[in-house]
């Protein structure tokens, strides 16, 4: 399922000019998957063209978490 689209309609109901993802992955392997960073990168892209940024994305698990803004994936 694409659900950036989803994703992105949340921040523009909420007026947002900023933005935060999260999620978990069930697994409990923190680690961004390729689907993560691919969904993630549009998600900022859109975001710019409507002048909202997106700080990052962060990956909870259950050893820890990633942020792909800290793994320089956006």
């Amino acid at each position: 399922m694409n659900s950036h689209p989803l994703v992105f309609c949340s921040i523009l109901n909420h007026l947002s000019a900023e933005a935060v993802l999260l999620h978990n992955h069930p697994s409990g392997d923190p680690q961004p998957s390729r689907q993560d960073i691919s969904l993630t990168r549009e998600i900022v892209e859109a975001g710019r063209h409507v002048k909202v940024t997106v700080h990052d994305h962060v990956i909870i698990g259950a050893t820890g978490h990633s942020s792909l803004r800290a793994m320089g994936l956006i």
